[in-house]
């Protein structure tokens, strides 16, 4: 019965955020900071569905970037959770296929976002040399999910190198955004959802002492202990509530 009042609100909220972010993405397309106020607008539908997303961000990253960002890639619910974490001047890498989508598509391409083609080996090596040299000559910083895809209560799934080797080349730190389990978290029918804990750690430089397998591989466990923290603080806070 719930969802049933939910299902409009939601479609409603949807419909007025994609108008006012298209707003924003024709007034300054491209604009450094079009990504972050994007991710705050989606990030408002977690109300609408009963989860209390708490988001932490370490100190430093406050100061600002650039930075390598890497997050956990879960499932669809990613834009209004982990997505609420996204930092001001950070794009994020997509599939070039998405500018297709209508409305959506065009608007990630006009919020600033990089598109790379999956497809092509040889346009996916070039696209990254375009996504390193646009960090070094905006100033930006970019967020990607290492995993390549939404795991699906399947866990972390292993790292590719792509985001690595962009820290290695900008000499940008690396940090991590992590966020608690959503796999069969939000029920439609169901009032109360929990909460979902965001963390974003302090940077990390990627220096000689490793090689770029074993970065991905640090880093990787690094996000395994950080998931099975939060993941234990949810449940206690849950279990006080």
């Amino acid at each position: 019965m719930l969802a049933l009042i939910r299902i409009p609100l939601v479609l409603l909220y949807f419909v007025v955020v994609n108008l006012l972010l298209l707003l924003i993405c024709l007034v300054r397309p491209f604009h450094r900071d079009n990504v972050h106020h994007g991710a705050r607008l989606y990030a408002g539908i977690s109300r609408l569905l009963g989860v209390r997303v708490v988001v932490r961000v370490a100190e430093e990253v406050k100061a600002g970037g650039p930075y390598v960002f890497i997050g956990n890639h879960q499932n669809s619910y990613d834009l209004i959770t982990i997505c609420a974490a996204t930092q001001p001047g950070t794009v994020t890498v997509g599939k070039k296929s998405l500018v297709w989508v209508p409305l959506m598509g065009q608007m990630y391409w006009l919020s600033g976002n990089i598109l790379i083609d999956r497809l092509n080996s040889s346009k996916a090596s070039s696209t990254l040399k375009q996504t390193i040299r646009k960090i070094k000559q905006r100033r930006i910083s970019v967020w990607i999910f290492p995993e390549g895809t939404r795991s699906n209560g399947r866990g972390l799934l292993p790292f590719k190198t792509g985001a690595f080797r962009i820290a290695r080349e900008t000499n940008e730190p690396v940090c991590m955004i992590c966020a608690s389990e959503l796999h069969n978290k939000i029920k439609w029918n169901r009032w109360n959802n929990g909460v979902v804990l965001v963390d974003v750690t302090g940077p990390v430089v990627l220096d000689d002492s490793r090689e770029l397998k074993e970065w991905t591989q640090y880093f990787y466990q690094q996000m395994q202990d950080k998931l099975d923290q939060l993941n234990k603080e949810v449940a206690e806070l849950e279990a006080k509530s």
